[in-house]
């Protein structure tokens, strides 16, 4: 947990608690709000990590694909069970609908990072790029810094 002073109209403060394990602070860009992200940390050699979060955007708008720095390819998927088997599918993109909380949880949908440059290491962070289309062609990128850490958040 890291706690933030901000100080404003004399002598008057405010202590904000920011919790590392996504803190719904929104990642503003077209008003989504990326709320709860996390990052499980992963092993030394292994290729493949996960993120979770919840999105929610003021309009419709569809999530096409995410970008990362840290592995490529990056990719979302979505589980199911189907005669007793959890089945993984690769989904190619997501509808956001207007005020509605869209969940990326283990166990459903969830974001699959593939060949891991380097271990996603507890206290750091893994950064994204979401890619939106809000309007056939109105196309934008809204970047994500995700907290890895050593436990899913509760």
């Amino acid at each position: 947990m890291r706690i933030h002073k901000i100080s404003g109209n004399g002598s008057r403060c405010m202590l904000v608690l920011l919790f590392a394990l996504g803190a719904s602070l929104p990642a503003c860009a077209a008003g989504l709000e990326v709320i709860h992200a996390w990052a499980p940390a992963t092993m030394p050699g292994q290729q493949v990590g996960a993120v979770y979060m919840q999105l929610r955007s003021p309009a419709d708008v569809k999530l096409l694909g995410i970008e990362s720095d840290a592995a490529n390819p990056v990719q979302m998927h979505s589980m199911s069970m189907q005669n007793d088997v959890m089945r993984m599918r690769q989904v190619p993109e997501v509808d956001l609908p207007a005020g509605k909380i869209v969940a990326f949880s283990p166990g459903g949908l969830h974001v699959m990072l593939t060949n891991l440059k380097r271990p996603l290491k507890a206290g750091e962070s893994v950064h994204l790029k979401l890619l939106l289309e809000s309007a056939p062609g109105r196309r934008q990128s809204v970047p994500v810094s995700v907290p890895i850490i050593n436990r899913p958040v509760d």
